[in-house]
């Protein structure tokens, strides 16, 4: 093949310097993994390497399967004795004949999460540690964070100091390691840290794996972690000829300890390394890029580079701002289906993007009115999620105990010591004498082989007794905080003190907010009223499973991916950047954010929208947020606002000094009333599109039938019948009413 064909220069310069340390600096969209392909083919055709001294690394198994797959395509002979794989896959296949060497069988076993959670339950018991304190996540992410930094338990302890939990953690690690090893085992983090330790102490098996791997090459090389640099600097010790692909600009997983220092620092490792930056982009339009060049400007922890296209400069960036997070769902379905309806575009070429799983919930309920098919990435439909599963369950057996598995659901959560035997007692008894499992559970001490088990379950049902008692006199919102707070349940969440925890709470504060808005917009709103409105807007299995359907996905899982179209949604300060991050120490905290912006923005091809709300309700509260910092931060006329920037400047301008960015602009919509609050006018229309009989449909209440239409002095009253939300009666200036 001619390696060359459809290669730019700045590609091709990385392609042929085949000798020494090499970083490629590329950027978005820039056709990296071509890049590395085309290097491998290069290196075999052209430099006649044996394939089996190449080795190539990435992190996840599809990355891997897709760089073999190009790598096959591309080279005509010995493209399978290439090394291609996972750190993780790599190092197993080097312990896998050396374990031996430091203290293990070489059939070492390998603990997936749920063997290492195990394992370390028993381990708290052992030790005698108070559970409420020393939470078993807790204590994996702390100890899968000191191996990522290749901290061992007797540092560890070192480093504790005279800080008394930092000492527990420390023991706990130690035994951790000790059970491990007497187990014959390895966790995942145990794998990178076991093969370093390996070159570490067996030089002999550290240069034979050198003369065998001659020339390496690390994708997304701004992921790794200190212990996979070490793995890799030991690698290429003795020939030196690293390849490293990434993007300084694309950091963003700190939080799962990846360390940015190995590519900003790579110069000062390899002082002789040679630069290569990939600033063409082959997927966005040039104002797409240019907003990004600006936004990630505002970093000073960054390399030099300036993406630039020619695709063209295409539309402007939209940006709109709304009074509610309710309007910004509602325009951001309603400009798909009107795109999908007249441009012929096709659902997938869509994508919302946000900076938290729990912003989900508005998304999901406006595209299920719209008829919008959709799929959630990185998450699970809101309603489906197990904390909001979990608190749902406890409000159906508030509202109705009969209902079996809403009780069996959460009868041990939190954990309560009644086991699966237990339960299965209870439900025979329930068969026996035909009733339900609540009230066997109410008999459980009249059960002859229920045992110790009939005072758990009299404290579990005496609890659900005493809150229903109390929900006849309690507002929904209430009653879900009774529950929380009988229960204990976020309490045990704030205790984990993780990630997934607090993303856990961050959805139950989400479900707090959608009380209150159903509480506001419900004339009786009741207990049961809301869980049947929850049952109706949660109901996706009419969703087809074909691709055809938008994405909803953090920023974090969008990595990777492009989408025609892209909404970046909540852009707020307080919001993305989160309130923790502008309030933070940690000056680098906010450029991270800032990173996530630029991957979110450089995921469009050819349209970019992003969107925020004045108010937006948190935890039942509505907070008023300012808008992005990020948005502010590309220049005005990079962006369409709605409004010609012509129309702003003739309106008067209080302050004369011009400003930066958007926030010039921005200020001076506030100033001329852009952003009051809406006015409602009634104005009465010469006709309606629609008449007695009509199918029609509600932007918040669906589909109905209209019934009666009766003409007003200012406007026309329309009834109509909801097939979800009943016979309403409005005007036909407000309803907005379409004819289907």
């Amino acid at each position: 093949m001619n390696i060359s064909e459809g290669m730019n220069p700045r590609q091709m310069e990385a392609v042929e310097y085949t000798e020494g340390p090499l970083l490629i600096l590329a950027g978005a969209g820039s056709g990296k993994t071509r890049v590395l392909t085309h290097r491998i083919a290069y290196l075999i055709e052209e430099k006649q390497v044996p394939p089996y001294q190449i080795m190539a690394i990435t992190f996840t198994n599809k990355a891997a399967q897709e760089m073999r797959e190009r790598v096959d395509r591309i080279v005509s002979f010995g493209a399978e004795q290439v090394w291609v794989s996972t750190f993780h896959s790599s190092c197993v296949r080097i312990l896998r004949r050396y374990a031996d060497r430091i203290g293990y069988g070489n059939n070492f076993t390998i603990y997936d999460t749920e063997d290492s959670k195990t394992l370390m339950k028993a381990i708290i018991k052992k030790l005698n540690l108070d559970t409420k304190t020393f939470k078993d996540r807790s204590l994996l992410s702390a100890i899968s964070a000191a191996k990522n930094e290749m901290i061992s338990p007797e540092q560890y302890r070192k480093d504790a100091g005279i800080d008394w939990k930092l000492r527990k953690i420390a023991d706990v690690y130690d035994e951790y390691q000790e059970q491990l090893r007497s187990n014959n085992a390895m966790d995942f983090d145990d794998l990178l840290v076991n093969a370093v330790e390996l070159f570490t102490q067996c030089p002999e098996v550290l240069e034979s794996y050198q003369e065998r791997l001659r020339y390496l090459m690390v994708d997304e090389y701004q992921d790794t972690n200190t212990v996979q640099f070490r793995f890799i600097s030991l690698l290429a010790q003795k020939y030196r000829n690293l390849c490293v692909v990434g993007d300084d600009d694309q950091s963003i997983y700190k939080f799962r300890g990846a360390n940015i220092e190995n590519i900003l620092s790579f110069e000062k490792i390899f002082p002789d390394a040679k630069v290569v930056k990939l600033e063409q982009n082959y997927r966005s339009t040039g104002n797409i890029l240019s907003a990004a060049n600006e936004v990630i400007a505002n970093n000073k922890g960054r390399k030099e580079k300036k993406l630039w296209t020619e695709n063209g400069d295409g539309p402007l960036v939209n940006y709109r701002q709304f009074l509610t997070g309710f309007e910004e769902a509602e325009y951001i379905a309603g400009e798909i289906s009107k795109k999908v309806r007249t441009e012929h575009s096709r659902y997938r070429d869509f994508a919302v993007l946000y900076r938290t799983n729990a912003q989900s919930r508005l998304f999901e309920e406006k595209f299920l009115m719209a008829n919008i098919p959709y799929k959630i990435v990185g998450g699970i439909n809101f309603y489906a999620r197990k904390e909001i599963k979990d608190l749902l369950s406890y409000l159906k057996v508030l509202d109705n105990a009969e209902d079996d598995l809403a009780v069996q659901r959460i009868i041990n959560i939190p954990k309560r010591g009644i086991g699966a035997a237990s339960i299965g007692k209870a439900q025979e008894w329930a068969d026996f004498h035909g009733i339900s499992f609540f009230d066997a559970l109410l008999e459980a001490e009249m059960i002859p082989t229920m045992g110790r088990a009939a005072s758990k379950i009299r404290s579990f049902t005496s609890l659900i007794e005493v809150m229903r008692a109390k929900a006849e006199y309690l507002s929904v919102k209430e009653i879900l905080e009774l529950v929380i707070e009988e229960t204990g349940y976020v309490a045990e969440l704030q205790a984990e003190d993780t990630e997934e925890a607090q993303a856990r709470i961050e959805n139950i504060d989400e479900l707090i907010s959608k009380i209150v808005t159903y509480q506001d917009e419900t004339e009786n709103p009741t207990l049961g009223g809301f869980l049947q409105d929850v049952a109706l807007v949660s109901d996706i299995d009419s969703v087809d499973e074909d691709s055809d359907y938008v994405l909803l996905m953090t920023l974090h899982s969008a990595k990777g991916l492009e989408f025609p179209h892209v909404f970046l949604a909540g852009m707020e300060d307080g919001i993305f950047p989160s309130y923790l991050t502008i309030t933070s120490d940690d000056p680098g905290d906010l450029e991270e954010e800032r990173r996530l912006c630029y991957v979110g923005i450089t995921r469009a091809m050819k349209e970019l929208t992003m969107t925020s709300a004045k108010q937006r309700m948190i935890r039942g509260e509505t907070q008023y947020n300012k808008t992005s910092r990020f948005v502010r931060e590309i220049p005005r006329e990079l962006v369409d606002m709605g409004r010609t920037f012509e129309e702003v400047k003739q309106k008067p301008q209080v302050d004369p000094q011009p400003k930066s960015g958007l926030y010039g602009a921005m200020k001076s919509l506030y100033q001329t009333n852009s952003f009051q609050p809406r006015q409602f006018k009634v104005t009465k229309a010469d006709h309606l599109d629609y008449e007695v009989g009509d199918t029609v449909r509600h932007v918040k209440f669906g589909v109905g039938i209209v019934k009666a239409i009766v003409e007003g002095g200012k406007d026309f009253e329309v009834t109509v019948e909801f097939e979800k939300a009943g016979v309403k009666k409005m005007f036909a200036s407000f309803a907005k009413l379409k004819k289907i």
